[in-house]
């Protein structure tokens, strides 16, 4: 019934994107918060391209990558540089709503950019380099559990980002102690982060499966575990979750947009409505097929709601692993 709800808001929507008044004219910039490489990059470029194949822009969409503060350089651009910008777009995910409800933005709250919308969920994975001595999931945590020192994981967030929330969710459901210990490098995008891993500089990559696609097709790369309720499907279906290892850890990673909050309000429904028929599209889905994402699309009106929980959820979880005071 969702799905059937769902998909007739699609179509409804993509019937009346030509009777709003106002259309994208010139270039769009897409911002993603990082360098290229990782999640936010694949959002902008993905979800460019698509949408010049539909005709959903005049124009050309360009991706502009801004790293920095986990996200917050370009959280502070959209808020005091580009507030009543109508053709920008900034991609997001779970990473950003956990800075979030860090407070890691100086000043800045969930209230200041209007949230688009979702695109699909990204699930996390834990993986090493393809000579590394961890088989499986189990034998990392367990060499935890014996040091939580022991071994040291990269990721793309600042340390209490999401990439390491992940590694933290993982090792308190395997029951290791000391979680603060365990040793995490923030990297600038999950890209740098793998290469790091690859080239044996650090033990571990903590991540999500859409970032790792080449370097696990190319066999450097082994993940020990997807974070997800049920395998993947497709191509990532032989990737174990960490459930079946006994380890009872789930780490979804919603992509989508937010845009600046001043904008023109015929622009941010049409923005809604053309993120809501990209994702009804053919073209999408053939993209989240080859990329690993999980189909995630909150209906017009629920997204912000969605994302507003999810900041309280994870400054709740925060607390209680003592990242948040």
């Amino acid at each position: 019934m969702f799905l059937k709800r769902t998909l007739t808001f699609m179509a409804a929507a993509a019937f009346s994107m030509s009777a709003l008044a106002w259309q994208p004219s010139g270039k769009v910039e897409c911002l993603a918060p990082a360098d290229p490489g990782g999640g936010w990059d694949f959002t902008c470029r993905s979800v460019g391209n698509v949408m010049q194949k539909l005709g959903l822009v005049s124009g050309s969409v360009q991706t502009i990558n801004m790293a920095g503060a986990g996200g917050g350089v370009a959280y502070a651009h959209t808020v005091s540089k580009r507030a009543n910008d109508s053709n920008l777009l900034v991609a997001a995910s779970t990473a950003t709503t956990t800075r979030l409800a860090q407070k890691q933005f100086p000043g800045m709250d969930v209230d200041m950019v209007t949230w688009v919308g979702a695109l699909g969920a990204d699930y996390g994975i834990i993986a090493v380099g393809k000579d590394s001595p961890y088989h499986n999931l189990k034998d990392l945590m367990a060499a935890l559990k014996d040091n939580p020192k022991s071994v040291k994981f990269a990721g793309g967030s600042a340390r209490g980002g999401w990439d390491h929330l992940k590694v933290l969710i993982a090792a308190k459901a395997a029951g290791v102690d000391k979680l603060p210990a365990i040793p995490y490098l923030s990297y600038n995008n999950g890209g740098e982060a793998m290469t790091q891993v690859v080239g044996g500089q650090v033990d571990a990559f903590t991540g999500d499966i859409s970032e790792a696609t080449g370097f696990m097709e190319s066999g450097d790369l082994r993940v020990l575990a997807v974070l997800a309720d049920e395998r993947l499907p497709g191509k990532f279906g032989n990737i174990p979750t960490a459930k079946e290892q006994g380890i009872d850890a789930v780490g979804p990673n919603w992509r989508g947009f937010y845009m600046p909050k001043g904008a023109d309000e015929e622009a941010k429904k049409y923005w809604v409505e053309a993120i809501d028929t990209l994702y009804a599209s053919d073209e999408w889905r053939q993209v989240m097929q080859s990329n690993g994402l999980i189909p995630f699309h909150p209906p017009a009106g629920e997204f912000e709601s969605f994302v507003r929980n999810q900041v309280r959820d994870i400054e709740t979880l925060s607390r209680e692993i003592g990242l948040l005071k």
